[in-house]
């Protein structure tokens, strides 16, 4: 049998747990959430790197869909934009109840991998999706949010984020109290995105296992978006897990070179480096042609699993892809059908179907019932928290 079937195999005991995909906001900038439109039940190639059809093909038992709003919003904007993220995915699951089952629990994950049905959870992208108020932190988990990454990429009033100016330096007292409070509502925090000192305070704060969603090793490419290892090495007394991205200007060296040099090129022509104007796409396409981009590949991402399993262990390690939310892929990890590919790829270099068990599934299940235990026992000593930004962080 070749390590491409065993995966396939292993794949349907064991299925992937995705921590992050960005198919509602591709629904909602392509067909403003037309269902019909982009109807998941048949093939989206076309348009999408998800559909059910592959879905299934890739092996993925339960998938995180991030809620997620762009940081620029703020304030009310920014959480209606995060209500109708949620009921985006709210939509899918109605539309899609044999194949998508929704999931707020450990427990739920296992009943829809019995059922053979994709286990649908929720992430919150961004701590602006609350707007400083633990009481819209507290709806958000009543709504069926799992998770809240705690920047996107900009600072907010109390975390820093991995790509912007640092400012709070990590965590502000309130944003301490954000983490404490989710941790008694049983929400993950989730450090991808955030700076390595918002990474080190949050670590230090938190009663609960810790998960990032869609981050890679900074010893293997150095980006900020990346765990630096002495994080990676505190994982194991937290109880976290790392679920490895696949975004290449996060994983390859040479295209995070090569995204610096663009971005510069843009500059120096007088273009911001996220300019889409039809002229600085002109300027954009020419930089291309003379400079082709460098293309990452499975190999890339094992490379990234390998070096955090020896420096975090096996027990904290998972895969979160970021389909839908990157207009690059690796090659053979080009949509949701990729994943066998990634598990033949760490089959080829001696993991066992034990540990690779541990990567798909075992470790995010195990980690989202931490955090429920860490809730039950934190509620029965508190209650909720009704602090606020002006009196914490006066």
């Amino acid at each position: 049998m070749s390590s491409l079937e065993t995966a396939r195999d292993l794949l349907r005991e064991f299925p992937v747990v995705d921590g992050h995909n960005d198919l509602p906001w591709a629904l909602r900038e392509q067909v403003r959430y037309d269902m019909a439109a982009r109807d998941i039940a048949a093939d989206q190639s076309a348009h999408l790197h998800t559909d059910i059809p592959r879905l299934r093909e890739g092996g993925v038992g339960a998938q995180f869909w991030s809620v997620y709003v762009r940081s620029d919003y703020a304030g009310d904007q920014a959480v209606s934009a995060t209500l109708e993220q949620i009921d985006c995915v709210r939509q899918l699951l109605a539309r899609h109840p044999a194949d998508l089952r929704p999931a707020l629990t450990a427990a739920d994950m296992e009943a829809a991998r019995a059922e053979g049905r994709i286990a649908s959870l929720m992430g919150a992208e961004g701590g602006h999706s609350i707007a400083d108020s633990l009481a819209t932190l507290r709806a958000l988990y009543a709504l069926g949010v799992r998770y809240m990454t705690l920047t996107h990429n900009d600072n907010i009033a109390w975390a820093d984020s991995a790509t912007d100016e640092p400012r709070v330096g990590g965590l502000s007292a309130f944003g301490r109290e954000v983490v404490r409070e989710m941790n008694r509502e049983g929400m993950l925090v989730d450090l991808s995105h955030v700076a390595a000192t918002t990474m080190r305070d949050a670590l230090d704060t938190t009663a609960a296992p810790v998960i990032f969603s869609h981050s890679s090793s900074r010893a293997v490419c150095d980006h900020p978006r990346n765990i630096p290892d002495d994080v990676l090495e505190r994982l194991p007394a937290n109880g976290g897990v790392a679920m490895v991205t696949f975004v290449p200007k996060f994983v390859l060296q040479a295209a995070v070179d090569w995204t610096a040099a663009a971005d510069e090129n843009m500059r120096a022509h007088g273009f911001h480096h996220l300019d889409t104007t039809a002229e600085a796409m002109k300027v954009h396409r020419a930089f291309e042609e003379s400079n082709p981009r460098p293309v990452a590949t499975v190999s890339t991402v094992a490379d990234h699993l390998d070096h955090m399993r020896e420096v975090a262990g096996i027990d904290h390690l998972g895969i979160g892809g970021d389909y839908d939310g990157t207009a690059f892929t690796p090659d053979g990890l080009n949509d949701v059908t990729g994943y066998p590919n990634l598990i033949a790829e760490l089959l080829d270099r001696g993991w066992s179907k034990a540990d690779l068990a541990k990567l798909t599934w075992r470790n995010a299940v195990r980690v989202l019932g931490a955090a429920e235990d860490v809730a039950r026992d934190l509620q029965a000593t508190r209650g909720p928290s009704n602090a606020t930004l002006a009196d914490l962080d006066a």
